[in-house]
């Protein structure tokens, strides 16, 4: 079933943001950076009502929620965005209450900062928000976006542990199930500023079958009907395609050896290129002057 909403994942920024200056209202232009204007506008743009969309930012993932939902929430309104709420779910407890589904339902766009993915989807997992935004997704003019942990967390398979400099050596990456907004495909985040090609190649060359997405930071995919990508923001995504690995040493290796890998393709993609997740086919945006 091709879904009717969209989906934007994005490789983080907000840990060093412009949003904590203390005279930010006194300097909007010099605050509001690229990853504001740019990927933040670009929701709004793809959202059901534009600047009259209803958003809901869900600051679950993170320690800071009262700091983080509202750095969102200004950002959106200097961008014209008024109809912007927090929805706090800091436990299962709350993530169970009619009240928070019923934003849920009423919601065009739903937005899940960044923090901890597994803090996310062990609150979010399983509860009626989860199946409201699975069935929004599936089936409404939606828009799910997630940033940093919230990114990890859209895919049926979910990195939420391991460190960039040992993530070759067998077992040192730790993979548990996501919200599964999309299937074959696993997602890494901060990936160019913190070297975590390493964690993306160990994902794949595990399953083969699925894509390795990471997105560097201020840089985002915007996902539509499940299969047509498109590349926002100002830096790069790394697809990872493990589909013709001739050969890997990773079953034969001790946990805590190195893993070798034989043929695994890559491809880089910027602004404006686009990626077919059926056909495996990328188109490169050629038109320069419009990135």
């Amino acid at each position: 079933m091709t879904p009717k909403g969209k989906l934007i994942i994005i490789g983080g920024a907000v840990d060093k943001g412009s949003f904590t200056e203390s005279n930010f209202e006194d300097q909007v232009e010099k605050n509001l950076n690229f990853f504001e204007k740019g990927i933040l506008r670009r929701i709004i743009n793809e959202s059901k009502k534009g600047t009259d969309s209803r958003i809901e930012v869900i600051p679950t993932a993170s320690k800071i929620p009262d700091i983080v939902g509202q750095e969102y929430a200004k950002a959106f309104s200097f961008l014209g965005a008024d109809n912007v709420d927090v929805l706090k779910i800091e436990n299962r407890e709350t993530a169970l209450a009619q009240e928070t589904l019923d934003r849920v339902n009423r919601a065009d766009v739903i937005f899940f900062t960044g923090g901890d993915q597994l803090r996310l989807t062990s609150i979010i997992g399983g509860t009626p928000i989860h199946d409201a935004v699975m069935n929004k997704y599936q089936n409404e003019d939606f828009i799910y976006v997630g940033t940093s942990a919230g990114a990890h967390s859209a895919s049926k398979s979910m990195i939420y542990q391991g460190s960039s400099h040992e993530a070759l050596l067998k077992g040192e990456i730790k993979i548990t199930s996501g919200l599964g907004l999309i299937d074959h495909v696993i997602i890494d985040t901060h990936f160019v500023q913190r070297g975590r090609i390493g964690r993306l190649f160990q994902a794949v060359v595990s399953n083969p079958k699925t894509l390795g997405i990471g997105l560097g930071e201020d840089t985002g995919l915007l996902i539509k009907e499940g299969n047509q990508m498109e590349a926002l923001g100002s830096g790069l995504v790394i697809l990872v395609d493990g589909r013709n690995v001739s050969d890997t040493n990773i079953t034969d290796v001790n946990l805590g050896e190195p893993i070798s890998i034989k043929n695994m393709v890559v491809h880089v993609m910027s602004e404006g290129d686009h990626y077919l997740l059926d056909e495996h086919k990328m188109t490169i945006n050629y038109n320069v002057s419009a990135k």
